[in-house]
């Protein structure tokens, strides 16, 4: 069985080509095999298409899962015994949502390469951590989803954990000043939901007229654009705008999903995502046939974190493009690619957009 652990030591984003090539045919092999013996609905899909699991194959050519398959079966790969937590994937009221289920190998895993691919981006050592949204988010079951994970999981980045919303998701500003003030000559950690650091954060010091310091801060944010793109906000707007209340300089977004919760793409200084050495990403076309570079596709997203579940390959509802490969300026091997939007008529999922469709 491939062992995680023996990539871990490896900078995350310096195999090339070639290498991570051999790695992910050995890596997915193993992977696809053993989610073929222990998940009965997962064979039975590789049945039908006639896919044999026995011997190797390149990623291109190992059947995809869609991803709107874990919101219509319950998909694990281990005794239901061996689960210690279930993810939910963000879902508005009406909506379906998926459910990944973990045990503490995979859950661990997630943990530590969220860590490993953040911190090529913020630096090894922890930092003071605000975190743009409520301590709520973390408590109330309703909301504990894939919004309460991710802050969960970015706040092992972190020292000091300050929340800048109160309980009625109104901007602290007291606390806010405070951690500014505390920490106004060093490096600080800010995390936050795109939609919920733009309508609770910006718009909020905006409209007071506020502007505080956080000049040497480094923002992370993921989520739905969805509801910005609605406001006319691009990502060089958000990163503007924010600059204009924070004087923040880097902002930093990722794309990642609670079907692969760990093994997210991260922004470079460039505005690129990137592939790592734990994840790899591939477009295609209507006729699923992959993509040319610089050819808009769906996204196909490739992780080697699932054990106890098959999403180590699974088929996305975003459509996007493949840059390059290897030869980003910003240094880091692999590929890298933008997302350019979600196929037409497909539900509203991103955390920070689903909170939009609450209130």
């Amino acid at each position: 069985m491939f062992n995680l652990n023996s990539i871990t030591d490896i900078p995350p984003f310096s195999l090339s080509k070639r290498e991570k090539s051999e790695l992910y045919i050995e890596a997915l092999y193993e992977l696809t095999k053993h989610h073929y013996s222990h998940c009965p609905q997962y064979s039975k899909i590789l049945d039908t298409l006639g896919f044999d699991s026995t011997i190797k194959h390149t990623v291109e050519d190992i059947p995809f899962i869609p991803v709107r398959l874990f919101k219509d079966y319950e998909l694990l790969s281990v005794e239901r015994s061996e689960i210690v937590k279930t993810m939910a994937s963000s879902g508005t009221t009406g909506q379906s949502v998926s459910r990944i289920f973990l045990d503490r190998i995979t859950a661990a895993n997630q943990v530590k390469v969220l860590v490993k691919i953040v911190s090529n981006f913020t630096g090894t050592k922890r930092l003071p951590m605000l975190i743009i949204d409520t301590k709520s988010a973390i408590k109330d079951r309703n909301l504990f989803s894939a919004r309460g994970a991710g802050i969960l999981g970015f706040s092992m980045l972190g020292y000091d954990v300050t929340y800048a919303l109160d309980e009625d998701m109104q901007l602290d500003l007291d606390v806010i000043s405070a951690f500014c003030n505390k920490y106004k000559n060093e490096n600080v950690l800010i995390f936050g939901f795109t939609y919920m650091v733009w309508e609770f954060f910006y718009k909020k010091l905006a409209e007071l007229g506020k502007q505080i310091t956080l000049e040497n801060g480094i923002l992370i944010h993921g989520g739905g654009w969805k509801k910005l793109s609605e406001q006319a906000v691009d990502n060089d707007t958000f990163k503007r705008l924010l600059k204009n209340v924070c004087r923040i300089n880097r902002v930093c977004n990722y794309y990642g999903m609670v079907e692969q919760t760990g093994s997210i793409f991260m922004e470079c200084e460039n505005g690129y995502l990137h592939s790592s050495i734990f994840s790899d990403v591939i477009m295609r076309r209507t006729d699923f046939s992959v993509c040319d570079m610089h050819e808009a596709g769906l996204v196909q997203l490739v992780s080697l974190l699932p054990l106890s579940y098959p999403g180590h390959i699974i088929l996305s509802e975003d459509i996007g493009e493949i840059i390059g490969e290897d030869d980003c300026s910003c240094g880091r091997l692999g590929k890298y690619f933008r997302v350019l939007g979600r196929i037409e008529n497909t539900e509203l999922r991103g955390c920070s957009d689903t909170y939009a469709s609450r209130i």
